[in-house]
């Protein structure tokens, strides 16, 4: 079959129930056993299919939708399709990101056979490959004729709930059978708080918070997992309250970092300013919001946090001080101490912090990291989706501030390098309008740098500012600065529109602030800017993160 779809099938259910979830566009690269099956997804009359240049990439975009839009998809085949994308859903699930796996195999009457069929190890065996998601996916399934409408339900409402990926196997033959419409949505979100739980977070929770004396005495700091688990409204309830407050670089641009009370982003003792540290450490009481702190967050786990002054709120649990109550939703805990917070005295808060760039670089000065990246924060603009690789341009930005609305991505959990590349045409996809702003090093695009040739195909509103430091300026800072390992070839960036055949495109090569400057304010459309700085200059919070990296690499 091809172009049109007659029937309604297995495929077809598929696929409208991603819709259901505010899926509006499918990535992948298609394969003889999903061909069928992404018939469904290219004629379907709300889902768009956007072939991507390989199934790594693929993945990358699923989850930079999905940090946009609240899930994603993406669609492969059987076996080395899968493989090639399992690497970004081992990512999506380290940080939190739902994303469906939709993978195309071979049709069950084949499999039954057990015969040595293409893209499979040769053993007639056909569930090696599911198996290794079972560490990486909140749910999975294998669809026969007789389980599929209940399994696809199943699995994408834990992907929702869950706010992980998920995994549905498709044989061919099974995504072309009849079945009929489903009559009833999907079943809603359940409320997973214990009413008893929630109560004896509001019960010592007062006590603790009288450790201060007013709401100036209060300290939040918030991470990540207010974005992922929907919290962000309760949150902002809190802060309302008027309390200083902080957010770790994994949850950057989570509030509005231009508010009286916000002290900065905190690091531990990596790059924190002593107002943000004064805010987090020296509270009289400490909200963590769905705070992880991980290595590369927390400045190598340098944070000073004292439990006996402390409200710890967890995705599905709280604790307060010692004691530990579950379940409990991070959204409800927090509505829960919004008027507890908002009870104590009142204080005047100080106005957010800002980094000191000193004068203006004159137009003929040379670029450097710390140059460069101020340059950059001042030519963001509300709106922007700013996606920053895990390194010198993570690092270089996370210290600066940036405007209300603009949307910050990096990865500095999972650390994939050459992730935000694929993402951004992920992200710019869910948020049509949106200018989106990749800040990405030389090293790291040249692993994902062919999905260029798709966001200049769709035409997409960007920004792709590549760092030319002439190879993997992170891992020379951490070990090695003149090893061959970390060399890599010098590319002409500026080049790659016309080698991908795109028109119109404006490109620059710039090594002065004045050429960064005229390069970030061109003209709307696609921009891509060749940054040239000195090959071993990194961002100050980085430098302090790589010699402590450095001692253990050696």
């Amino acid at each position: 079959m091809t172009g049109a779809v007659d029937s309604y099938t297995v495929a077809d259910h598929l696929v409208d129930r991603l819709a259901e979830l505010g899926v509006d566009r499918v990535f992948g690269v298609p394969g003889d056993y999903s061909l069928g099956l992404l018939d469904h997804i290219a004629h379907h009359p709300s889902v768009t299919w956007t072939g991507t240049t390989n199934e790594l990439n693929a993945g990358y975009a699923a989850d930079g939708y999905a940090r946009l839009r609240g899930i994603g998809a993406l669609c492969t085949t059987f076996g080395v399709g899968e493989l090639s994308a399992i690497n970004a859903i081992a990512g999506s699930y380290a940080e939190h990101v739902p994303v469906v796996h939709v993978v195309g195999s071979p049709a069950l009457a084949k499999q039954t056979q057990h015969r040595p069929l293409h893209h499979t190890l040769g053993d007639g065996e056909f569930g090696h490959f599911a198996a290794m998601h079972a560490d990486i996916t909140c749910a999975r399934a294998a669809l026969t004729e007789q389980n599929a409408l209940v399994e696809i339900d199943r699995v994408l409402a834990r992907v929702r709930d869950e706010r992980l990926p998920g995994y549905l196997l498709v044989p061919a033959d099974v995504a072309q059978a009849p079945v009929d419409r489903a009559s009833v949505p999907l079943p809603p979100p359940t409320d997973g708080t214990d009413p008893e739980a929630l109560a004896g977070v509001a019960d010592p929770a007062p006590r603790l918070l009288d450790q201060a004396p007013d709401r100036g005495g209060i300290g939040v700091l918030a991470g990540l997992l207010v974005h992922r688990f929907g919290a962000a409204g309760a949150l902002a309830e809190v802060l309302a309250a008027g309390v200083p407050h902080a957010v770790t670089p994994w949850a950057k641009s989570l509030v509005d970092e231009s508010a009286p009370g916000f002290a900065g982003t905190y690091s531990g003792a990596a790059g924190s300013g002593e107002a943000t540290r004064r805010a987090v450490e020296d509270a009289a009481a400490l909200i963590l919001a769905g705070v992880q702190f991980t290595d590369l967050n927390s400045g190598l786990f340098t944070q000073r946090i004292t439990r006996s002054r402390t409200i710890d709120l967890g995705a599905r649990a709280a604790a307060v001080g010692p004691a530990v109550f579950a379940p409990v939703e991070l959204a409800d805990a927090l509505a829960a101490l919004a008027p507890l917070v908002a009870s104590r005295p009142a204080v005047a808060l100080p106005a957010a912090p800002a980094v000191d760039p000193g004068p203006p670089a004159a137009d003929g000065e040379p670029l450097s990291q710390a140059g460069l990246w101020q340059e950059v924060a001042d030519s963001l603009r509300a709106g922007d989706i700013v996606l920053a690789e895990q390194g010198t341009s993570f690092y270089g930005m996370a210290p600066h501030p940036i405007p209300a609305g603009v949307t910050f991505v990096g990865q500095p959990l999972w650390a994939s390098i050459g992730y935000t590349l694929p993402a951004l045409l992920g992200a710019c996809t869910a948020a049509p309008g949106r200018r989106g702003v990749l800040l990405v090093g030389d090293g790291a695009a040249q692993m994902t740098g062919t999905e260029l040739s798709t966001v200049l195909r769709l035409g997409l509103p960007v920004i792709v500012l590549v760092v030319d430091n002439d190879g993997y300026t992170i891992e020379r800072a951490i070990h090695g600065p003149d090893e061959p390992y970390n060399d890599i070839a010098r590319w002409d960036w500026t080049a790659l529109p016309a080698a991908f055949g795109a028109t119109g495109a404006t490109v620059a090569r710039v090594s002065t602030a004045g050429e960064l400057r005229a390069a970030l304010a061109g003209p709307p459309g696609f921009t891509l800017i060749q940054a040239v700085v000195p090959r071993d200059d990194v961002p100050d919070l980085l430098a302090t993160l790589t010699r402590v990296l450095g001692g253990v690499a050696r």
